[in-house]
């Protein structure tokens, strides 16, 4: 303590010239830097795990090729089906399988797409599986 003697008693001093920096700017001088910008961001988005898309084979194509040929024939009674399939990643390779029911209007064989009554496309192949009481024929 000898070595601040002579100051450790003045009273604090405030300028006349210059206003007292808020309490939040002072706090801004402490924040820690970040150097590299968007790099945490890149980490994330490599770390993040997509799904790779599972080829069906033969037999159950042509299980789904039966499906599709059910709910053609069924599209009157507007059957509902719960739609198993593949939506292709944005940003990386691979994608997510993803679930949703849907009531179904129309089943494009040109196109190769299934129509629903709220306009969602979902394409033959992204398909990977449907499920209805409608298709309890096949399993009968």
């Amino acid at each position: 303590m000898r070595n601040y003697d002579d100051i450790i008693d003045l009273p604090h001093f405030v300028s006349k010239n210059r206003h007292q920096m808020e309490i939040n700017e002072r706090a801004a001088q402490f924040a820690p830097f970040a150097g590299l910008v968007g790099f945490g961001e890149s980490i994330s988005e490599a770390s993040r795990l997509t799904d790779c898309f599972i080829e069906l084979s033969d037999e159950e194509k042509q299980e789904l090729d039966q499906k599709f040929q059910i709910l053609e024939n069924h599209l009157k009674e507007q059957p509902e089906v719960k739609i198993e399939y593949f939506v292709k990643d944005e940003k990386k390779s691979g994608g997510a399988y993803m679930s949703t029911t849907a009531v179904i209007r129309r089943v494009d064989l040109v196109e190769r797409r299934l129509i629903a009554m709220d306009k969602r496309s979902f394409s033959f192949d992204d398909i990977r599986d449907l499920e209805s009481p409608l298709f309890q024929e096949l399993y009968d």
